[in-house]
């Protein structure tokens, strides 16, 4: 994208500071195609950014934002933009708690109060709350203005940016209301992550994880190999990381947009994480995090039904561990398995799941019963005391297929 922004404005003479480790992936789905722009320094080609995804139309920008992330960057992306037109900001609490339809309307009635209308072109500058919000408010305010993404988590940056799967949680789960909305850009600047916590950097980089579990070998071997390097933040390593993450999942929704069937394979580990999320009332866990222990008790359903070998869950298990710690949590396999019956990936009554094949492969089934994930659930949370009272970091499994 910077490439292109450069030869469409260069009579402008806009200057930008260096962009590194530039990597741009496009992705072209039925009703959408877009460019996820990979580097360091692409921050301070935001305001060209916008005027790119405006397509030479008037406009009027709005960037969503928390307030710690604000305080943070603002200083940066004041300076990408002119004097006379710094966008107009509105904040939104961070947490998944505010992941809700309020939320929407707060930032709607503040949108409207701003004199926002047609011509409003949102930013959503943040995390995967801020970016899932900013996508479902651009789809239904003034019944739909155009947005880009520029997530600064790591999480977001693999992951929820790219798609245009927007919307908030429910009391009955999560993400049931929302809307396809694909952003006109995603802009990736790993220099956001200079200031993310290392818990949050370890909680992202599990959805790298599962790319490669489920679609990328190589991938997963980079992530065994270089764990050190990359959990130091060596950014050429991130950044590769970061693109081949994004890479999967693009060319998964070019394939399968609205998730009729392919894109399901996204999913792996999550019908579990999203309960662990629910039980813990999203509080003790991460995203990521849920996600690393539900995609242990998926591997633990793969080695039962033996569409996995021992040595295979112990490979990808240890993976898991390697990025961890995760942290442990309480709840029943009952209530997790109950907590599963309002996953959006159910149809007419039948449990979509996600079951590992290999290292890089998997597939959707339907016919996992509440026994068999019950029991996955229990084994899941019997390694969890198992690995604290033996050392997690030390021990990891086994090719028996238990902790060690």
């Amino acid at each position: 994208m910077i490439t292109e922004i450069r030869s469409l404005h260069e009579e402008r003479e806009i200057e930008y500071e260096s962009v590194e480790n530039f990597t741009k992936i496009a992705l072209t789905a039925d009703s959408a195609s877009y460019e996820i722009s990979v580097g360091t320094g692409l921050l301070s080609g935001l305001h060209v950014a916008l005027e790119c995804a405006a397509g030479g139309r008037k406009y009027r920008p709005f960037l969503v934002t928390s307030s710690n992330i604000w305080e943070l960057w603002a200083e940066r992306v004041r300076a990408s933009f002119p004097e006379a037109g710094h966008p107009k900001v509105l904040f939104l609490p961070a947490g998944e708690k505010y992941k809700r339809i309020n939320a929407v309307e707060a930032l709607a009635e503040q949108l409207a109060e701003a004199g926002a209308d047609r011509d409003a072109l949102l930013v959503a500058f943040g995390g995967g709350v801020i970016g899932d919000i900013t996508g479902f408010l651009a789809g239904i305010y003034m019944r739909g203005v155009p947005y880009i993404q520029v997530p600064t988590t790591l999480l977001a940056q693999v992951d929820s940016s790219v798609g245009g799967k927007t919307g908030v949680n429910l009391a009955a789960g999560k993400n049931l209301v929302g809307i396809f909305n694909h952003p006109k850009a995603v802009l990736v600047d790993l220099e956001l992550l200079s200031t993310l916590p290392e818990h949050e950097l370890r909680a992202g980089l599990q959805e790298s994880v599962k790319a490669g579990i489920i679609r990328d070998p190589a991938l997963f071997e980079l992530l065994e190999r270089e764990r050190e390097r990359i959990l130091a933040g060596d950014t050429a390593l991130l950044g590769e990381v970061v693109a081949a993450s994004i890479r999967v999942k693009a060319d998964v929704v070019a394939q399968d947009e609205k998730e009729a069937g392919l894109r399901m394979i996204l999913n792996f580990g999550h019908t579990l994480g999203h309960a662990i999320e629910a039980a813990t009332g999203y509080k003790k866990l991460l995203h990521g995090e849920a996600v690393g222990w539900g995609s242990i008790a998926a591997l633990h359903l793969g080695l039962a039904r033996k569409s996995i070998k021992e040595e295979e869950f112990a490979r990808m298990a240890n993976l898991i561990l390697a990025y961890g710690p995760l942290p442990r949590f309480r709840a029943k396999p009952e209530r997790l398995v109950e907590l599963t019956a309002s996953d959006k990936k159910t149809r007419s009554g039948r449990r979509a799941f996600v079951l590992p094949t290999g290292v890089g492969s998997v597939e959707v089934v339907y016919d996992v019963t509440d026994a068999e994930l019950i029991e996955a659930a229990g084994k899941m949370l019997g390694d969890m005391t198992r690995l604290t009272k033996s050392g997690l970091r030390k021990s990891g499994f086994t090719n028996s297929g238990g902790a060690a």
